[in-house]
């Protein structure tokens, strides 16, 4: 029987900040399992089954040199939030639970060339109008109610079909990962139950840990990186972070189903039947690869069309008051996905499928899947942190390349159950203490405003340190929130 306790004598340290479960661990392990963190957060992912689920990620067929996790590591469905898996194409699998249910949940940076004193004054009305153009919460409506044919050219185009409705420019796409497209995605491999859902979704926020930010470039770390990023000191900038909603959601639920169904006929056995996958050459294998990336592409027209509705409430609440109230794409980038990508195993080039789950891209300088601008200096990496906390911009790096199949970190992640977090804070007194710090809030609930309090998440800039100081990020700016909107 597969272990199911790991405890600090079971894991060695390898470095100051990786430390590896070897795969002598279990007689099912096919890799070591490694973990990047510090001791304190080695610790805190021992009081839940995270690691456990790391372990069970290595057992999976064609998995190769390592599963990973980051700092931001806590307990999911099947792989752990902050998990990285690379499977061989020829012979490997793919597992829904490496992606999640929100598939593409990303953040997207926007930046303005406008300062914070300058906006200042205007930002009660400027919070107001981005909670109004930027629909919120559970089951809320977009603008936009797509018939049949156009949510199958969204479904196939991404933010290419926003681009050519008018909700887009060029530059937004450059500025995107895979210029906000996949190229194999397929509508008919999307379920109509899920079609259904999103219909109506495109354009809005969602609830969760989803949210629209305004805030402040705080401190330059790399002024290099930062200049080619267009971030200066003081600078007035908008995180956007969701995904693609209901339909997402459904699609990872009826390819869970199917894969339940039709493991057995590939001689699969798992730990955990939350890890259920197909080979990726297998026609089920196949046909989640393309209704995934159709998700994927749903969750980049969503962003895009919310860049389009928050540069109106920038325009609704500064024009005539400001000189230019423009926000600029700096970069889009997911954090639930697989993708198939080539990376160097055990000394040669190798196709492989990365499962980021939890986990973001972090391609170092020369990339050339890299917008021209920023090729140079590398990926720009987006890590959201919690109300009233820093979030950073970090870039990729070579160490990422050679260590994590260019991968790293995406926020603090979770350290309390959202019902935890409630019977803890109250609502209505975190938006009194934000308020206290200078933070505008709007929001539609205070009790998913409670849910998503600062207790409930690690310490980003903890987290951020780790993948800066292992190599597999590098730290290019910090913000400062001086607006909420959540649903």
């Amino acid at each position: 029987m597969a272990k199911t306790t790991i405890v600090r004598k079971d894991i060695r340290k390898l470095g100051p900040y990786l430390y590896e479960i070897q795969k002598n661990f279990r007689s099912d392990m096919r890799v070591p399992a490694r973990i990047y963190a510090d001791e304190a957060i080695l610790e805190a992912s021992l009081k839940d089954q995270s690691l456990v689920q790391l372990v069970n990620t290595a057992t999976l067929p064609g998995v190769v040199k390592y599963a990973l996790s980051m700092p931001d590591i806590h307990q999911g469905y099947g792989f752990p939030i902050g998990g990285v898996v690379a499977t061989r194409v020829e012979d490997g699998v793919v597992s829904p639970g490496g992606v999640g249910y929100d598939i593409n949940c990303g953040v997207r940076l926007l930046a303005s060339e406008l300062e914070e004193g300058v906006v200042r004054p205007y930002l009660e009305d400027l919070a107001t109008w981005l909670y109004q153009q930027v629909p919120s919460g559970v089951g809320v409506g977009g603008f936009l109610h797509l018939k049949k044919k156009e949510l199958d050219e969204v479904l196939e185009q991404g933010a290419r079909w926003a681009l050519r409705r008018g909700y887009a420019t060029h530059d937004d796409l450059i500025h995107t990962e895979e210029g906000g497209a996949l190229a194999t995605a397929r509508a008919d491999k999307v379920s109509e139950r899920a079609k259904e859902r999103g219909r109506g979704q495109i354009g809005t926020l969602g609830a969760g840990n989803h949210f629209a930010e305004i805030d402040v470039v705080d401190e330059i770390f790399d002024e290099d990186a930062a200049y080619a990023f267009g971030l200066f000191p003081g600078q007035v900038v908008v995180q956007i972070h969701c995904g693609s909603r209901g339909l997402g959601h459904q699609v990872c639920t009826d390819y869970v189903r199917r894969f339940q169904a039709s493991i057995k006929r590939y001689g699969i056995s798992l730990p955990d039947r939350q890890l259920v996958c197909a080979p990726i050459q297998s026609p089920e294998g196949q046909d989640y690869l393309a209704a995934m990336a159709a998700a994927a592409n749903f969750a980049w027209a969503n962003r895009q069309l919310l860049t389009h509705q928050a540069r109106e409430a920038f325009m609704k609440a500064l024009a005539g008051k400001v000189k230019r109230w423009d926000l600029r794409v700096v970069y889009d980038i997911a954090h639930n996905m697989a993708k198939i990508e080539t990376h160097e195993v055990d000394g040669q080039p190798m196709t492989v499928c990365v499962h980021r789950k939890g986990a973001t891209r972090a391609f170092g300088p020369g990339n050339p899947v890299l917008p021209p601008d920023y090729i140079d200096v590398g990926q720009p990496v987006l890590v959201p942190g919690s109300m009233g906390t820093a979030s950073y911009v970090l870039v990729g790096t070579e160490g990422a390349m050679r260590q994590t199949f260019g991968s790293t970190c995406h926020g603090a992640g979770r350290q309390l159950s959202r019902k935890a977090a409630k019977r803890q804070v109250h609502g209505n007194t975190l938006r009194m203490e934000l308020e206290e710090q200078g933070i505008v809030v709007r929001a539609g609930s205070m009790r998913g405003l409670a849910e998503e309090a600062p207790i409930a998440y690690k310490d980003v800039s903890r987290v951020v340190d780790i993948v800066h100081n292992a190599g597999i990020a590098r730290k290019v700016a910090r913000l400062r929130p001086i607006a909420v909107v959540k649903g």
